[in-house]
């Protein structure tokens, strides 16, 4: 089974090597001040209810219930931020290689983010996604598992200065949106399964977007 983290590791040493220390520094601080919210205490653990939700598909546009999915069999749900992020399209590509086999367990995955459906259509396309990828607002489901944070003005900042047009993927918005507009809000990476009774079987979100779950803790759960 692939080795998520070692691959997200790799990304880092990587990304330690070709950007300035001062740009590093600050996602750096970025991580350190979220951590310090107490964000990860929020999270919906292990044995809540999970929130119902119904959302759009990127490639169909139709809405995909999760009352649905769970008629047929458990759920895994991953949060990530966006197609601009190689971390979560690392994930979102290991778990296109696991998806035959979560397939035959009987369970299902979705992978939700607050960009825009024609962001996520661009992912689907270009990874070869074969799950859907489901729009999420304003990161307002997120929200509701505990999980969505509004992005600082010094990273913003940095966004921009990257050329990560973070108003616009998630909404079309212009570059100069208001930084407290909705559309600076994203959600933690995260991982839940959830049982066709509607509880929450895993559940693991992190600060330090270089964190992720191993698939295998996230199967074992199934």
């Amino acid at each position: 089974m692939p080795q998520l983290q070692s691959k997200l590791d790799e990304i880092t040493f990587n990304t330690r090597k070709l950007v300035q220390p001062e740009r590093l520094a600050i996602s750096e601080q970025t991580i350190a001040e979220l951590f310090e919210t107490g964000i990860e205490d929020r999270v919906l653990p292990v044995g809540a209810i999970a929130p119902e939700f119904t959302l759009p598909d990127a490639i169909s546009g139709k809405p995909i219930r999760s009352t649905d999915l769970l008629a047929l069999g458990p759920l895994v749900i991953n949060f990530f931020r966006g197609r601009w992020d190689p971390y979560c399209v690392t994930e979102l590509e290991v778990w296109r290689d696991l998806y035959p086999e979560l397939r035959e367990r009987g369970a299902f995955i979705v992978a939700i983010s607050p960009e825009t459906l024609r962001q996520s259509d661009f992912a689907v396309q270009q990874y070869g996604i074969p799950y859907p990828l489901l729009q999420d607002t304003n990161s307002a489901l997120a929200e509701q598992f505990g999980i969505a944070y509004s992005v600082s003005a010094a990273l913003q900042k940095y966004y921009r200065s990257i050329l990560v047009n973070i108003p616009f993927i998630n909404s079309g918005k212009n570059v100069m949106a208001p930084v407290d507009d909705a559309v600076w809000k994203m959600p933690l990476p995260a991982t839940f399964v959830i049982g066709q009774d509607g509880v929450i079987k895993f559940a693991e979100a992190h600060a330090d977007f270089r964190v992720r779950p191993e698939p295998e803790d996230v199967l074992a759960a199934l």
